[in-house]
């Protein structure tokens, strides 16, 4: 309640403020500042693989259960390079951890853009053991974000962190 009180009175403010009589009542088009030219599909594509390259993806992740997020758990992962093979067609050269192991793992991916913002594709990887999982992860200045689960949908979540290159 007492945030609730302040957010009344700064509505309450600007709706009297915008009910004020004007002087010039004429539509005027938004300005906008001159930006740099966007970058380029190639210069896009340098910045993600410098990216992902001896990088660490530090963060958290939660499970979803039953339509309920689960409580948040750290993850790390460790990417050796990222290669573009053709079109949208990468490989994601990693060290990967699971079930107790750490082994090197090519992960065929697919990276589409939003804009300027990488979104990584892995569909239908499985794994050693034989499970099977999806991802979609963005990735935009050193973050990401994302969600995964598997084929079966017994597991999967959402995950989020920060992109760091070894020895920074």
């Amino acid at each position: 309640m007492r945030t609730l009180i302040p957010f009344l009175a700064v509505c309450l403010s600007l709706s009297c403020v915008s009910l004020a009589p004007s002087q010039d009542t004429s539509a005027k088009p938004a300005t906008t500042t001159t930006a740099a030219a966007a970058p380029s599909q190639a210069e896009l594509e340098a910045e993600f693989t410098k990216m992902l390259t001896n990088a660490t993806l530090t963060g958290r992740w939660s499970g979803v259960r039953d339509g309920e997020l689960t409580e948040e758990r750290s993850e790390s992962y460790n990417i050796t390079s990222v290669t573009k093979i053709d079109g949208d067609k990468w490989t994601v050269n990693a060290r990967v951890k699971y079930k107790g192991g750490e082994f090197p793992l090519a992960i065929p991916a697919k990276v589409n853009w939003a804009g300027d913002t990488a979104v990584l594709s892995v569909s239908d990887l499985t794994m050693p053991g034989g499970s099977t999982y999806w991802a979609r992860v963005l990735f935009y200045k050193n973050t990401y974000a994302g969600s995964w689960g598997s084929a079966g949908g017994g597991v999967g979540g959402l995950l989020n962190g920060l992109v760091t290159q070894k020895g920074s």
